[in-house]
């Protein structure tokens, strides 16, 4: 399907949804996980939550400049009692973010909108970052 601007900042919309429920999701699972083994991904998942926050101001910025109306809808967010079972949410979370992202970034270049391609391509390097540490926090549990 070709990319119009109306169905990109659709998308783009979408994914700040995304990135709201990415940010409340990791400040529940901060507060919920438990156990020793986890103390230091905790941490880290409270700065992800500032950091998905971050992305969100970026995507609102841009989806006003390309002429939309920033969404306050929020997209599902995950819970469980099980901290393993938190991590591996996020790690869905986080997949679900790097190939919506590529896409954009691919719908982006098409339209010629390469401030914006490079907006996407900086939230990417941090979704795959975050990515990094989750997976590496649930193999080493």
């Amino acid at each position: 399907m070709k990319i119009t601007r109306k169905k990109l900042i659709e998308e783009l919309n979408k994914d700040l949804e995304w990135e709201y429920a990415a940010a409340v999701q990791y400040v529940q699972h901060a507060s919920a996980i438990s156990g020793a083994q986890y103390d230091s991904i905790q941490k880290e998942l409270i700065i992800h939550s500032q950091e998905e926050m971050q992305h969100a101001v970026m995507l609102s910025e841009q989806i006003d400049f390309l002429g939309g109306i920033p969404t306050i809808n929020v997209e599902k967010r995950e819970i469980s009692s099980d901290s393993k079972e938190m991590l591996k949410q996020d790690l869905r979370g986080e997949d679900n973010a790097i190939t919506r992202y590529k896409e954009r970034i691919a719908q982006a270049e098409a339209l010629q909108e390469y401030g914006l391609r490079r907006v996407l391509e900086d939230i990417l390097i941090q979704e795959e970052e975050h990515k990094r540490d989750l997976s590496n926090a649930i193999v080493n549990k």
